[in-house]
């Protein structure tokens, strides 16, 4: 009896010691991972994907702990400006050509990297509750007073609204109800808040939002194709990690984020 209580003894310090080497083991890992230097990439990015872009900021960062990704999200076209006036910036990810094509003509990214990404829709959105508006031509209503949408010349969301306002013979009309916003963001916060009676915004933007609801979705025929184009910076100083994130944006993780916001995911 007493060889066996000895043998069980013995036993149950063999299975702590084996437990206790094995926890050193992942501590003395953990630790060494911690020690390594980080890649610091940072991805600018169209104010539209925020969302979506902190979500597989959280999927790349647990598969690949040695980078720190660091956004700054923005109107595609002011992103453009300062990466143009030698802002820091590794990837940029905008929400129309226009932008990258500036950046390209001026050669400013890798081109061998740029790819089309996404694409999107423009939908009509007004404050949640209200229903009076049901179609685009509804909103020369005289009880529609401020219609939101993003500044053309530097919002590719804002670009798309003008085109679609013209082409269905609106925009005229309209241009004293129109106030301009900084990004697709801002005019979605106007909506919400009922600073403004309605708005032209992406679907991706309005599907995240509670306090608004679409009342119309913009024929793809009344604007060119929305489109979002992304390239590495051609004098970014992390060009392999920047490539690799890139390339995790085109597969099938980062897919069924973006396809979760409701963004359409471009065939690569």
């Amino acid at each position: 009896m007493r060889k066996l209580k000895t043998s069980l003894i013995l036993v149950f310090f063999l299975m702590i010691s084996s437990l206790l080497a094995a926890c050193s083991k992942e501590a003395d890992e953990e630790q060494k991972a911690d020690s390594q230097p980080k890649t610091a990439i940072t991805v600018s990015a169209a104010a539209s994907l925020k969302d979506a872009m902190n979500d597989i900021k959280a999927l790349y960062s647990g598969e690949n702990p040695q980078v720190d990704i660091a956004y700054n999200f923005g109107s595609s076209g002011s992103l453009q400006q300062q990466i143009e006036n030698g802002a820091e910036a590794d990837l940029f990810i905008s929400a129309g050509q226009k932008q990258m094509d500036a950046l390209s003509e001026k050669g400013l990214i890798g081109e061998d990297t740029r790819v089309n990404l996404l694409g999107n829709k423009l939908v009509l959105i007004v404050p949640a509750g209200s229903d009076s508006l049901k179609e685009f031509k509804d909103l020369t209503k005289d009880d529609v007073k401020k219609i939101a949408i993003g500044e053309p010349s530097s919002v590719p969301a804002g670009t798309y609204a003008k085109e679609t306002l013209e082409n269905l013979n609106l925009y005229s009309g309209l241009s004293e109800k129109l106030v301009l916003a900084k990004d697709v963001k801002e005019v979605l916060s106007w909506v919400e808040t009922g600073n403004a009676d309605a708005g032209l915004v992406y679907e991706t933007d309005a599907k995240v939002s509670g306090k608004v609801v679409i009342a119309a979705t913009a024929d793809e025929s009344t604007h060119k194709p929305i489109i979002y184009p992304a390239a590495v910076i051609g004098a970014s100083k992390n060009k392999e990690e920047s490539e690799k994130f890139l390339e995790f944006l085109k597969g099938k993780e980062a897919q069924g984020v973006f396809e979760k916001y409701g963004f359409v995911f471009m065939p690569q």
